[in-house]
């Protein structure tokens, strides 16, 4: 019995010691957040009510989402990125489709409860927190990501993310070196509190899966956006960063939606160029970088917030090859059929390859000479080759591919 009584009044004490913190963690928001907050719970509620409303008035109620492809949208030069068209699709709750919309609700509820005291959950927390729900519950977490991407289509209608849903993957966003300060905030108190990246070490930052809070302190001249981990760390450790007053920023493939947003909240807030540095390859070119300068058409609905349309191509280009002799060198490989496939599905369907003739000229070249060329192939001449010969020579022609 006493065992019980001390088990109980150690549970008690948690749970008041929690509620402590998340009372803090929520005194810690930022008026612009508390301002988003209350607009993600309204939206959130206002949707509920019309469903609600619509069963009470004996109709079928529905969910409206955004059309998420290719052929959704539209790109201008001028905005930068690809915007979400017009197509939109329509979920009526029916016999067949009732346990998808009830498991749509309960995680709209999840999230509107997770806003009002600052919570957050990974996608696989999501999808374990639905086994309380009883015939809502989801199988397979492939169910739950699934329903996630829905509703952060319906509410990006009203400009609400998955990360003001208060979803987060579970990776990092990359890693940074480099002149800038990042500004962050301490969870409980929210005081500032400072990282120096010019001061890390061996080690490195990495992006948080939520940066909304984060600001800077820099007077770097460019941010250098690199595709592969194996270059980031080579420059990351010879300190190239300080040579060329630069911040250095490791994607590792195709850059997160932390990563992009990051690149984006720095781009815009210090009006700093973004130079993009990848592999010569259809993957490297028409997923990883377009990606981060305009986005994609799945996520035509999010690209506002996570594509940096200042970004530039850097390198490697496949004039690149030509000029430093890669092939010469035994340095490239040969096309695959899969690459081929990519590189002219990019000609032909891609609105912003299109919309550049500089782009289309380059594929065209990369496709007449049947090879790709990676970010390491320049260490067929020394393993310092792209520090000290390579970079410096396109920082200083800035020729870059738009």
């Amino acid at each position: 019995m006493a065992a019980k009584k001390k088990a109980k009044k150690a549970a008690t004490k948690a749970a008041t010691s929690a509620d402590k913190r998340v009372g803090m963690v929520r005194g810690a928001r930022t008026k612009a957040q508390q301002d988003l907050d209350k607009k993600t719970v309204e939206v959130i509620t206002e949707e509920a009510k019309r469903v609600h409303e619509h069963i009470l008035q004996r109709k079928k109620p529905d969910l409206v989402f955004p059309v998420r492809s290719l052929g959704n949208v539209r790109y201008d030069k001028k905005v930068g990125y690809f915007e979400l068209g017009r197509g939109r699709k329509r979920r009526n709750l029916t016999f067949n489709s009732v346990k998808n919309f009830a498991q749509m609700l309960r995680m709209m509820a999840t999230s509107k409860t997770m806003v009002e005291i600052n919570d957050a959950a990974t996608k696989r927390e999501a999808y374990y927190n639905s086994k309380n729900w009883g015939d809502a519950k989801f199988k397979e977490q492939t169910e739950s990501d699934t329903v996630m991407d829905d509703i952060e289509a319906m509410f990006s209608l009203h400009g609400i993310t998955r990360e003001q849903l208060r979803f987060k993957p579970a990776e990092h966003g990359g890693s940074v070196a480099g002149n800038i300060v990042i500004i962050d905030r301490d969870l409980e108190t929210g005081d500032p509190e400072e990282i120096d990246c010019t001061r890390m070490g061996r080690s490195a930052w990495r992006i948080p899966a939520h940066v909304e809070h984060l600001d800077f302190r820099t007077d770097a001249d460019f941010v250098l956006a690199i595709e592969t981990n194996g270059t980031y760390e080579r420059l990351a450790t010879h300190k190239f960063w300080r040579e060329y007053n630069c911040i250095l920023i490791e994607m590792g493939g195709v850059p997160t939606r932390a990563c992009r947003r990051f690149i984006r909240l720095l781009a815009d807030k210090k009006k700093i160029p973004v130079y993009a540095f990848v592999d010569c390859d259809p993957y490297g070119i028409a997923n990883i970088y377009r990606s981060l300068k305009v986005g994609s058409g799945n996520a035509a609905h999010i690209n506002q917030f996570f594509c940096v349309p200042q970004a530039q191509f850097l390198g490697v280009t496949p004039q690149d090859i030509i000029d430093y002799q890669l092939r010469e060198k035994d340095a490239v490989h040969k096309l695959g059929e899969i690459d081929i496939k990519r590189a002219k599905d990019a000609l032909k369907n891609d609105p912003f390859f299109q919309s550049h003739k500089e782009w289309t000229k380059a594929i065209q070249l990369l496709l007449k000479m049947g090879v790709r060329a990676e970010q390491q192939a320049f260490a067929a001449y020394d393993l310092n080759f792209v520090i000290r010969e390579y970079l410096p020579e396109k920082l200083k022609k800035k020729s870059f591919l738009p």
